[in-house]
């Protein structure tokens, strides 16, 4: 997991930015490949980029908090990695486009090359954040007393079984899975050419997926999660899932510009749509990105 990034060595800081750019590439290369979402560099206003930027943030500081760094972690060291995540988010995201040939230093507007970055940055810093955590142990953990090591965990596994801890990581793991998916013309098709009870199922088979997720899938840190009354936190966890989820949907929907002109029915056709997708990154991710 994270360390204090005021204290750390360089050696170690140079790991971390390792795993990083490795997690930050890991999820965002498919929006880095989505001509949707480069399009999107010609419409965002300074507004929308404003708020993308601010509820990334946010993700970076929930996730670095409840899940990203030790439990003993100070909020200075929780906002300074934050900052850095988006840096290299920016850094990154400048590369790859630069490369793509999707943005070049002449012939076009600061605003439009501007926007094409931040856009391709957000999504890539939450998996920077993500990667820094998860890819690999340091050598200092491996090596820890068993007695440091079981305390260690029992005290994460408290701080990541809170409401607004598992509220924050699945934000993330839906924000992770469905904006990958949110730019695409094909969310808008489906949610037009579908009928009414396309979109109830969808809705059920989301809930389902959720469930199964949550109570048997074999995954990391599930005895955590399900603990005390089983069937209420089933419950409560299926249902935080899918509401996160929508709104998860609903926010990437909205940036894209999936909402304008169209009617009432098409915006919840195509949240409930992305939703399938979503609730997946919000169930699972929960209970994985840890």
């Amino acid at each position: 997991m994270k360390t204090n990034s005021l204290s750390r060595p360089v050696s170690q800081s140079l790991k971390e930015y390792a795993r990083g750019v490795a997690g930050g590439l890991l999820f965002s290369f498919p929006m880095l490949y989505t001509m949707e979402v480069w399009w999107a560099g010609f419409i965002a206003t300074p507004f929308q980029l404003m708020v993308l930027i601010v509820v990334t943030y946010l993700l970076l500081l929930g996730y670095n908090r409840y899940a990203g760094m030790r439990p003993d972690a100070s909020w200075r060291s929780v906002f300074v990695d934050s900052v850095e995540e988006m840096g290299l988010g920016v850094i990154l995201s400048f590369g790859i486009l630069l490369m793509l040939n999707r943005i070049s230093l002449h012939g076009m507007s600061v605003e439009e090359l501007m926007s094409k970055v931040i856009i391709e940055a957000m999504a890539i810093s939450i998996g920077v954040s993500v990667g820094t955590a998860q890819l690999g142990v340091e050598p200092d953990d491996a090596e820890e007393e068993n007695g440091e090591e079981q305390d260690r965990i029992r005290q994460e596994q408290k701080r990541g079984s809170g409401k607004m801890a598992t509220a924050v990581i699945a934000l993330c793991g839906a924000i992770l899975v469905g904006g990958n998916v949110a730019p695409t013309e094909e969310i808008l098709m489906i949610a037009v050419e579908a009928e009414p009870v396309h979109i109830l199922s969808m809705a059920l088979v989301s809930l389902v997926l959720s469930t199964v997720v949550v109570s048997f899938s074999d995954f990391r840190n599930t005895s955590a999660v399900l603990n005390g009354n089983v069937v209420f936190n089933i419950l409560y966890d299926t249902c935080i899932s899918y509401l996160i989820a929508l709104a998860a949907s609903a926010f990437s929907l909205w940036f894209f510009g999936r909402f304008d002109g169209v009617s009432f029915w098409i915006v919840t056709a195509q949240c409930i749509t992305l939703g399938v997708i979503a609730t997946l990154g919000a169930s699972a991710g929960r209970l994985l990105i840890k």
